[in-house]
């Protein structure tokens, strides 16, 4: 097997580990998948991966309900430096106006990986959210949303926010869609990435 192909085995391994590992709430394991300098930009979080895992733990104990589905993958490589985008969703169970309900966000997670004494990992995970939609687990059971504070938010992740606003996070307004300025600079970020700029 030639480089290229193990690098990029290696890589679509990591976002595999990555969820199946965050969503059985296998820290350690998880905190494998991260540089030691890693942050995770997400709607209801945004800061270091180890602070990531604390909160993400804390939740999982408390029962907060966020599970991850991988699709379609592609990696870009530039030597030590990769940018990788995985289709995926994100699915979140809650309470939202006392009704239990579903959200699942559709999107790719874009990341920013790099290979550091000879393994991957990742430096920074940006989600571009491109679609959601929220059902109330009972078909029958009557949902009202708030018009207003739905439509605060981005069309490509508004009504993850509106659930995740309803059970007290503080959710970022402004992260890249599908298109619009927030996404190309996204791009742009990724280019310079894989030409050797900073993040």
């Amino acid at each position: 097997m030639d480089q290229e192909t193990q690098d990029r085995l290696a890589i679509r391994t990591l976002v595999e580990n990555w969820v199946v590992w965050r969503d059985a709430g296998d820290w350690e394991r998880f905190r494998t998948v991260w540089h030691d300098d890693g942050r995770m930009m997400a709607t209801w979080f945004q800061g270091t991966a180890d602070e990531f895992i604390a909160v993400s733990k804390s939740g999982f104990e408390k029962g907060v309900s966020i599970l991850h589905f991988l699709g379609g993958h592609s990696a870009d490589l530039a030597g030590n430096r990769s940018i990788a985008q995985t289709k995926m969703t994100i699915s979140q169970r809650a309470l939202v106006h006392d009704v239990p309900v579903d959200v699942v966000c559709t999107g790719r997670f874009y990341d920013f990986l790099e290979k550091r004494d000879g393994s991957w990992g990742v430096v920074l995970r940006q989600p571009i959210y491109e679609k959601d939609r929220m059902d109330a687990v009972d078909p029958a059971a009557k949902l009202s949303l708030d018009k207003a504070l739905l439509e605060r938010f981005p069309e490509g992740y508004r009504h993850l926010a509106y659930l995740q606003t309803q059970i007290g996070f503080k959710v970022k307004p402004d992260m890249p869609g599908l298109k619009g300025p927030e996404v190309q600079a996204l791009y742009a970020r990724g280019n310079g990435w894989l030409a050797g700029k900073p993040l």
